[in-house]
């Protein structure tokens, strides 16, 4: 069959549409829901999603990437745009998906489809190695598994696809029905059910009948039992049904689970027979998926012999972007396992996320497995790479080689990775961001260890896709028209500068907020472009906040006049916040200088006010209530006098991250963002509906055994009463691992076992008490992450997440994640 014609039409027909036509017969192929991903905006058709913001505000933005074709739910905009296509609906989101499940009836497509708590996408990608040589796939990119991920998923499928494997996510009731009527699973999968995205469901049984809705009109149900107790086996879904387990009776029954040099030996007994294989990992949660895929394959009617050794071969999956820090001050954006046309647009959307060089550099291998003659992909990726401003691209393989013509700014290529490797010491990166991104054959891993600097085998690890997610919280907490303020100070608490900042631009905040002038002056050299407020300004630095247009807090008289001097006589409307002292008594104007700051303000021309704030002593706790209503009150009364003065109505603000919280009658006009980003809320109990953002890990650099009586670190404060092992790993004070710390009050966790330090932290080393569990050299051990949380290690110590995450020495690497 030939793949189906989209004109819109046909699509406004399909969305029973109240149309505004302008061309009718424009074809429709790739559907937009973000303005800043646009990949051929002729044949791209935007649809204006309401969620955490409204996709009606990004029009303008779609418009000017020359897009013409929008799906709408407010007909004001027609009138906006005369030259545009306008289909008007009642619901965006409805539309997408009516549209999407359509054109998965176009298809006689054997499709699988995967949900659960965890491991969903990675039994995806492990599926599509084991049954590529079968099929012709079609798959979720990424984790696309939302509301809105299947049905952009969904219409990718082509004629010449045979198999579909789509994954899907929910997070409350009354959602999966959408997306079992978009994917039409004939073979279902449940992965594991765990607590993930618990917070929308009353209980475990309502999370899982929900998940379950999935398969309802499935053929064959893959499932292990231990996951289903609260639905009854009558009620399971599927025709046929498939188990495994590993604690109990199953058509897939494990016996033995023996860990082999880093592999993993299976044996179980299958149709009363025993059989075996081979997992290339030893973690419990990969172990968990293979067995997953090992059902699969036999349920699919695989032989035990074909299923062992195709699982033997499986591969490592990075679902995830890496960024680092690279030679010559570079940025290097590392997603080198994997390389297909949905992919690379993700990597590519990244890499214009990233402000900090003005050049921007792909390594890319050819592409396989698409399906798509080479001609036709390769124009697509020249195109793409075009669309997306990429100022230099190194090709890698003979296929990419041969269309070197159809790349039209600076490139190089080369006929294998090896003939990249030798050339290497002769190419020139030099401040540049570089997306090194290449199919797992090319190896591209020996290219991103070459361009990347030596990384200090402690690394805190920062989860850009966890952050976006903690902004979208509090984005569903605030009102309409309620501004934001990042605040990201101190080193963005220790995660990083412009990296951060990128993020947070990318996702339109409207104000970032430093300490310093020399973190805002980084940031605007950077490339960062949002207004930056300073909210400590020395007079020093005066000269350089004006420089780089930056914008102080003024929280005195002195500090006022000082930078009304600094400002020449051509400056006029500088835009400055004042600070009001409502009750902190750290900086800020009293109520009692009110008139002396409204006499300044008012005989001035050379500044403007954008903001008044203040801020909240203790908006998380219940029993400061009354006060914290009272810093509201006075607040208010000091900012209403100053409008007076002014004539015109500045921002206000004065609500923190626990103030977004519990306050929400505190928002006014903007509200400040801190530590909420990362995933840390005082006011919400365990940080309920908050992700983790940030993994510090550190590596075994040996182990020893000590015999009863020996002692272990400085001043011999660490006794092995009883004799046992110890493994020292990489990780000191100098690293921000403090001392208090010592002699059993931290624990890490290694190899999945929570073991205490033992002895004194020494500057560059820890050691750690390992008695009775495997450990070698290498191993990894975790400081803190979504299991051994910050939280505890702040209580630990009778401290806080802030200074735990501050201390974090610039000498530990940040290497930061984005899927």
């Amino acid at each position: 069959m030939q793949n189906p014609i989209y004109t819109v039409s046909k699509i406004a027909e399909i969305l029973n549409a109240a149309p505004k036509l302008v061309d009718g017969e424009a074809i429709i192929r790739y559907l937009i829901i973000d303005s800043r991903s646009v990949l051929v905006p002729e044949n791209s058709m935007f649809f204006a999603l309401s969620s955490h913001r409204d996709g009606h505000e990004f029009i303008k933005d779609a418009y000017a990437k020359e897009i013409r074709n929008f799906v709408i739910t407010e007909a004001k905009y027609i009138n906006e745009y005369p030259d545009c296509n306008f289909l008007l609906v009642h619901d965006a989101l409805e539309a997408l998906q009516k549209l999407s499940a359509y054109h998965r009836n176009q298809f006689d497509l054997k499709t699988i489809g995967i949900t659960g708590s965890n491991g969903k996408t990675i039994v995806k990608e492990w599926l599509y190695q084991l049954l590529a040589t079968d099929f012709n796939i079609v798959k979720s990119p990424k984790s696309y598994n939302s509301q809105i991920g299947v049905p952009l998923s969904v219409w990718q499928i082509e004629a010449d696809d045979t198999l579909g494997i789509f994954e899907a996510g929910i997070s409350a009731v009354n959602e999966m029905q959408h997306l079992a009527e978009i994917i039409r699973p004939e073979i279902g999968i449940l992965t594991n059910i765990g607590e993930a995205h618990a917070e929308g469901f009353g209980s475990k049984k309502e999370k899982l009948t929900e998940k379950l809705k999935l398969f309802a009109a499935s053929e064959l149900f893959i499932y292990s039992p231990e996951y289903v107790t609260e639905v009854r086996a009558k009620d399971l879904p599927g025709k046929k049904k498939f188990s495994w387990s590993s604690k109990q009776p199953a058509d897939l029954q494990i016996t033995t689970v023996e860990p082999i040099e880093g592999n993993c030996y299976l044996r179980a007994i299958y149709q009363n027979t025993e059989i075996e294989c081979m997992l290339p990992f030893k973690d419990k949660a990969s172990i968990e998926n293979g067995m997953i895929c090992w059902a699969t394959l036999l349920a699919l009617g695989y032989t035990p012999e074909q299923a062992d050794l195709r699982l033997e071969k499986l591969s490592h999956v990075s679902m995830r972007l890496e960024l680092k820090n690279g030679i010559n001050q570079c940025s290097i954006i590392d997603d080198s396992y994997s390389a297909d046309i949905s992919s690379l647009a993700i990597a590519l959307d990244f890499l214009n996320q990233q402000n900090q060089h003005p050049k921007k550099t792909v390594i890319l291998s050819e592409l396989f497995e698409t399906g798509r003659e080479d001609l036709d992909l390769y124009t697509e990726i020249a195109g793409l790479l075009s669309q997306k401003k990429v100022n230099r691209l190194i090709g890698i393989g003979t296929h990419i080689s041969r269309y070197a013509d159809l790349f039209n700014f600076e490139t190089q290529f080369f006929e294998d990775t090896n003939a990249f490797v030798e050339a290497f010491p002769g190419l020139q990166f030099n401040h540049e961001t570089i997306l090194v991104k290449g199919a797992r054959r090319f190896e591209f891993g020996r290219i991103s260890k070459l361009l990347t600097q030596k990384i200090h085998d402690t690394v805190l690890e920062i989860d850009l896709n966890a952050m976006v997610g903690n902004l979208q919280f509090y984005r569903s907490k605030i009102k309409p028209g309620v501004k934001i303020m990042a605040m990201v100070k101190a080193f963005s608490y220790g995660s990083g500068s412009f990296e951060i900042a990128n993020l947070l631009q990318f996702h339109k905040v409207d104000y970032l907020a430093v300490a310093y002038a020399d973190e805002g002056i980084a940031l605007r050299k950077a490339g960062i472009t949002l207004p930056i407020m300073v909210m400590s300004p020395e007079e020093s630095a005066f000269e350089a906040i004006i420089k780089h247009r930056l914008e102080p807090e003024i929280y005195s008289v002195e500090i006022l006049n000082s930078f009304l001097n600094a400002l020449s006589d051509y400056d006029f409307d500088y835009p400055i916040h004042i600070k009001i002292d409502s009750g902190m008594h750290r900086l800020g104007f009293d109520q009692t200088e009110t008139d002396t700051l409204s006499d300044l303000l008012k005989d001035s021309a050379k500044v403007k006010v954008q903001s008044i704030f203040s801020h909240l002593v203790a908006s998380d706790a219940a029993e400061h209530d009354g006060f914290t209503q009272q810093q509201i009150e006075r607040f208010k009364t000091i900012a209403n006098q100053l409008i007076n003065v002014l004539g015109y109505k500045p921002l206000l603000h004065i609500s923190n991250t626990s103030g977004i919280s519990r306050w929400p009658e505190a928002q006014m006009d903007m509200v400040r963002l801190g530590i909420g980003l990362y995933g840390f809320d005082s006011a919400l109990a365990n940080n309920r509906g908050l992700q983790t953002v940030m993994v510090l890990k550190t590596t075994v650099t040996q182990v020893k055994t000590l015999e009863a009586g020996e002692t272990v670190g400085y001043s011999r404060k660490g006794m092995m009463q009883n004799g046992g092992k110890i493994a020292t790993v990489k990780i000191g004070y100098a690293d921000g691992y403090t001392r208090y710390f010592g002699n059993g009050v931290g624990k890490m966790l290694v190899n999945g076992y929570l073991v205490p330090v033992i002895g004194s932290i020494c500057m560059d080393m820890t050691m750690l008490d390992v008695s009775g569990i495997d450990v070698k050299p290498g191993d990894e051990a975790i400081v803190f992450n979504q299991e051994h949380t910050i939280m505890q290690l702040a209580k630990d110590i009778n401290t806080i997440p802030y200074e735990i995450l501050t201390n974090i020495s610039q000498r530990v690497k940040r290497v930061y994640f984005y899927e």
